[in-house]
């Protein structure tokens, strides 16, 4: 028998008090003389007999009862057979995993709940121990520092699920901090709850757990059931135009073992169905739907993509963000003059696009920073500052078309045009009118230009006398039928770098006068739009985005109704770097739902975000107890239990770690002897 509070035995001491009450009883007694005491000495030593027999009962009784009472508090067990017990200097660390993926269910009860639930029964070995921890991937302040039973059971009652998964390497790096910070002499023990989701746990096989500690795992699953979860959203062209007609796409994943038949697919703008598609899913397969839609008036459009999936929910809902018609800023930059105007004929007479016309002799090179589209039309030569910015705002995400002068610089041409990707720039003086070959209508370019009951056969194409030829290092989007680049597509960084063969004038060609000039103008200034992302996961370290110009002192935040969030931000010219906040850095009001963000500078709704949770907790592949085992084999130290859900979690625990234990016995002997004392005392005459 071993005790686990050894140092309450010195309490023993206290049998000493009835032993000497029983030996130094100092009360007088006083003599009677009779005549004839030969009788009366008789019986007088019958009953002092019997009174010390009395008394040594009462003694006993006493003495038995103060030590039961003792060795009670001092907490006896028999060992158990691995000789894990602990002593009043054990740290004792439990962890449950409150991620969303514990809001599985069996026998209609959430995996989260039956954790706490074997938790709590499992405090009961641990009832006045104050050397405990409890852990979940809140990682809040508090769960760095020890407790008590009473208060970790207190927790248990207000624990929720937690949008941020941890892998356990940092869960058992969290654990070891404290036990390097706060462990004795004693045994410490280690518990993990959680379903061990395998696209969350990270690398089992490479942690090594102390020899001094003692880990126990302990599964929380059951056969995965069924999940489905959106993967996707994406649009088939850059921005949504409004009134017309504009297909989002939809990928829809089943991370279960089993057939989804004719689920429900709807889609929400603005709180309103447009739009509803059957989805069929193969087991661990994935399916893509389209919906179709058009929107009504400029802006925001908050999306939303919602089906009936239990009993996981928590990704029954996919949120992002379109951004309907936005205005698109076109600078042109004109050179030698073309009286057909043929740049401002095609943008000004469109409420999509802002239209601003400068010359390139006295052009305002900070105008750059307020355009998505620059179009050099026929400037000599392109050198000094304004080849620099216009460098660096191609690379920084916009886009440049170079249309061609009657007689171009070359030297100055080639330099800046192989800065920006394109090379082997040539000189091409003809003045034959070549005509332009049918344009490739399986192009990413043009999926949306041509109708599909126009006959190829039938369009009547332009002519070119082009004044150079050059080697894309891209796309080319159209071509001469000799075979020579008429309009290319190159892409540098992040921005696009367009190139016309000749200059727009009728006497270069008639491609400013065709039905095609008109698109393809629209579309090279529709793909400058830098592409804003529809939804983002609270899973990604950083968000960037283009915001307006702004100073570097600027303040942006995040806000969801009364949630005001100010994250870890830089500010790179109009580039912002926002860092997410972890759910361990926010107050204890706060938590990270996912929904609509407004991105707000100086209290002005700027851009709107829709932040969604990772899909790694929507897959259903965990560890089994087996493979668990396999993993720890070479750590005795680890012990893998096969479920929570087993009715004798707690007993089995006991009897092979913690030991028998005996208090109860002891505290119960303590009442008995009291009892005894007292029907000695009334009833022994």
């Amino acid at each position: 028998m071993q005790f686990l509070f050894p140092t309450f035995l010195w309490s023993l001491l206290a049998v000493g008090i009835p032993i000497a009450i029983h030996l130094f009883n100092f009360r007088r007694t006083r003599r009677v003389f009779f005549s004839n005491v030969s009788l009366l000495k008789n019986v007088e030593m019958e009953t002092s007999s019997f009174r010390r027999l009395k008394q040594y009962l009462i003694l006993a009784t006493r003495v038995l009862a103060i030590s039961a009472l003792v060795f009670a508090f001092a907490q006896p067990y028999l060992p158990s057979k691995n000789k894990a017990g602990t002593n009043a200097q054990s740290v004792t660390s439990a962890y449950i995993d409150n991620s969303f993926s514990m809001q599985n269910e069996d026998n209609n009860q959430r995996y989260l709940d039956i954790a706490t639930g074997k938790l709590d029964q499992l405090l009961t070995l641990f009832r006045n121990a104050t050397r405990l921890q409890l852990i979940t991937n809140d990682f809040s302040p508090e769960e760095q520092q020890l407790t008590t039973t009473d208060r970790i059971k207190d927790r248990l009652t207000t624990l929720k699920l937690a949008h941020t998964p941890r892998n356990f390497a940092s869960i058992y790096k969290r654990q070891a901090n404290l036990l390097g910070r706060y462990a004795g002499s004693g045994k410490n023990q280690l518990f993990w709850f959680s379903d061990f989701q395998k696209s969350t746990a990270g690398d089992l096989s490479n942690l090594k757990v102390d020899s001094l500690n003692r880990l126990y795992i302990i599964p929380v699953q059951t056969t995965a059931s069924q999940n489905v979860y959106v993967d996707s959203v994406w649009l088939n062209t850059p921005f949504v135009r409004e009134f017309q007609n504009n297909v989002l796409y939809v990928r829809v994943s089943n991370a279960g073992n089993d057939d989804v038949r004719n689920l429900v697919v709807k889609l929400y703008l603005d709180d309103v169905q447009v739009s509803t598609a059957p989805v069929n899913l193969a087991p661990k397969g994935a399916a893509t739907t389209a919906f179709n839609f058009n929107v009504r008036g400029k802006g925001f459009k908050r999306g939303r993509v919602t089906f009936d999936d239990l009993p996981i929910t928590f990704d029954n809902e996919y949120f992002f963000v379109l951004n309907a018609s936005p205005l698109i800023r076109v600078l042109h930059v004109a050179g030698q003059p073309n009286p057909a105007r043929s740049v401002e004929k095609v943008f000004a007479n469109d409420s999509l696009f802002t239209l601003r016309t400068v010359s390139a002799n006295n052009a305002d090179i900070g105008l750059l920073k307020q355009s998505d589209l620059v179009i050099l039309e026929s400037v000599e030569r392109v050198e000094g500052a304004m080849r620099s910015e216009i460098e660096n705002f191609t690379k920084r995400g916009g886009s440049v078309l170079v249309i061609p002068p009657s007689n171009p610089d070359m030297v100055s041409y080639g330099g800046f045009l192989s800065s920006l990707g394109v090379g082997g720039l040539q000189e091409r003086p003809s003045d034959e009118a070549i005509p332009l070959a049918n344009p490739e209508r399986g192009s990413p370019f043009f999926s949306d230009v041509f109708e599909q009951s126009v006959r190829q056969e039938n369009l009547e194409l332009p002519v070119s006398k082009p004044v150079w030829q050059w080697q894309p290092g891209g796309a080319k989007l159209l071509s001469l039928r000799s075979g020579d680049i008429f309009l290319s597509q190159s892409v540098i960084q992040r921005g696009k770098v367009y190139v016309m063969a000749n200059p727009l004038s009728e006497s270069f060609g008639s491609f400013a006068q065709n039905a095609l000039f008109v698109p393809v103008m629209y579309k090279i200034a529709a793909q400058s739009v830098r592409e804003q992302r529809t939804a983002y996961s609270f899973d990604e370290n950083t968000v960037s985005l283009t915001v307006p110009e702004s100073s570097q002192n600027t303040i942006f935040k995040l806000k969801k109704d009364k949630i005001e969030l100010i994250p870890v931000q830089r500010l790179n010219g109009n580039q912002l770097t926002l860092e997410l906040p972890k759910s361990n850095q926010l107050n204890a009001n706060q938590d990270l739902d996912a929904g609509y963000y407004e991105l707000q500078k100086d209290g002005q709704t700027i851009q709107l975000l829709a932040f969604n949770h990772d899909n790694l907790e929507s897959q259903l592949d965990y560890y089994t107890p087996a493979e668990l085992r396999k993993l720890f084999a070479n750590q005795p130290n680890v012990q893998v239990f096969d479920n929570v859900a087993d009715g004798d979690f707690v007993k089995e625990f006991q009897k092979q770690n913690v030991g028998v234990s005996l208090w109860s016995y002891f505290l119960w002997a303590a009442l008995l002897f009291l009892l005894l004392e007292i029907l000695v005392i009334r009833f022994v005459k």
